[in-house]
């Protein structure tokens, strides 16, 4: 089995079509076929399943997913060797953050990192933390930003303690002046992000009996603001989302404390290329200059 069949493999995973995947490699789309028909042909048992939208994985397509692409980014780790044995230091680094790391993190690290290493890549892939843990286990994603706790055969570092808030409108109070109790959050609508309904923020609402008839939806941290600003509820934000954010309103802790833990996720073979060795450093940097205490 050649490395364009995986390489065809993967663009078909990605691309969801024929088509596209032909385009991304800039092959035809019968190259793609024949390609793919070869490759199920040698493993024995079909990778994916046709209809009239497009393609998807079979269940045994999704089992060889991450070792196709272990294959592929092993090939990768080679040539980026012998670049920088050859002083070319090139390469590529695929990141996966959630949108207040994206916002508030990344771009002084993508700085940095292309200050001392301008000829590689740098791509961001923004997501929700269980799709960015998924797309790091399987090796479509160099380095991901999440929450704990995640994939348990990741490699792991914990960040930060992030200290969970409830934003009220300007003019609320709480009762005692200082938390949010739950006298405070009894009977209010909330306004989330709908991905943020999750781990810590839903132990919160939990711990205050908050149903889900109470929640309401916003596409980003900066429209909850804006619609807690105009009265129509009350938020849940973390302090890291709130770094930028701006609006006329007001942050309470909880009466009881809550935090996320922010992690830094890469998978075992990925990590040893010497371009994300070199953007984990530079995270290392980045966290220990701006992050620690």
């Amino acid at each position: 089995m050649s490395n364009f069949s995986y390489q065809v493999f993967r663009a078909v995973v990605t691309e969801k079509t024929f088509i596209r995947a032909a385009a991304a490699l800039n092959v035809t789309p019968s190259a793609i076929s024949h390609s793919v028909s070869q490759l199920e042909t040698a493993l024995g048992f079909p990778l994916f399943i046709r209809n009239r939208t497009g393609v998807e994985l079979t269940p045994d397509g999704q089992q060889v997913l991450p070792t196709v692409q272990a294959i592929l980014n092993l090939e990768d780790q080679l040539t980026q060797i012998a670049d920088n044995i050859n002083g070319q230091n090139t390469g590529r680094v695929r990141l996966g953050a959630f949108s207040s790391v994206s916002t508030n993190w990344l771009p002084p690290v993508i700085r940095q990192f292309k200050a001392e290493t301008p000829k590689v890549d740098v791509s961001v892939m923004q997501g929700g933390f269980n799709e960015i843990g998924e797309q790091v286990r399987t090796g479509a994603l160099d380095i991901g930003f999440s929450l704990l706790p995640v994939e348990s055969s990741l490699v792991v570092v914990p960040l930060l303690k992030d200290p969970i808030y409830c934003i009220t409108p300007r003019d609320f109070t709480p009762k005692n002046g200082k938390t949010m109790t739950d006298a405070d959050m009894n009977k209010q609508t909330f306004i989330l992000q709908q991905g943020d309904y999750d781990r810590d923020t839903k132990a919160a609402l939990d711990r205050y009996q908050v149903s889900t008839n109470s929640l309401n939806y916003s596409i980003d941290d900066q429209s909850i603001l804006s619609m807690v600003e105009a009265g129509l509820g009350f938020g849940v934000l973390p302090r890291l989302a709130l770094q930028k954010l701006t609006g006329d309103i007001n942050v309470w802790p909880f009466s009881e404390p809550f935090a996320r833990t922010l992690c830094l996720v890469t998978n075992p073979t990925t990590q040893k290329s010497p371009s994300v060795e070199h953007m984990l450093t530079v995270i290392a940097q980045f966290v220990q200059k701006n992050l620690s205490g």
